[in-house]
């Protein structure tokens, strides 16, 4: 994911220089301070992790995030119950592994001892 511009504005300051002519800043500014420069760094480190945010949820799964339907809980008992693999059904539902074995473990389908994937939401969870 390319970075936008104003990381290059910042990353340019930091460095010293003018980020409209390329030009070296004059010596003395207030950019050569040490909290002025401490503020650029974590300016350009929160750019940074924007970027990465926007481009790991754009590899998630389509459906993430949203409420389960019974007709999607149905078709998932059954493929469950046909025994097709969960990585499958997750591709299909557009959901993650996680989210599947969740459903499925709220469903009395699946124990939790059965998952492959950790309960991040159980207080008494201790894989």
């Amino acid at each position: 994911m390319q970075q936008p511009p104003h990381h290059e504005v910042l990353k340019a300051l930091l460095e010293g220089i003018d980020p409209a002519s390329g030009e070296p800043l004059a010596a003395g500014t207030v950019l050569q301070q040490a909290e002025v420069q401490r503020a650029l760094i974590a300016g350009i480190a929160a750019l940074e992790e924007d970027v990465s945010r926007a481009h790991r949820r754009s590899t998630l799964p389509g459906n993430i995030g949203q409420p389960w339907t019974v007709g999607e809980e149905q078709q998932l008992a059954t493929a469950f119950k046909a025994g097709e693999a969960l990585a499958e059904i997750a591709r299909r539902h557009g959901r993650t592994l996680t989210a599947i074995e969740a459903r499925l473990e709220r469903m009395g389908l699946l124990a939790p001892e059965q998952r492959v994937t950790r309960n991040r939401y159980s207080a008494n969870e201790s894989r």
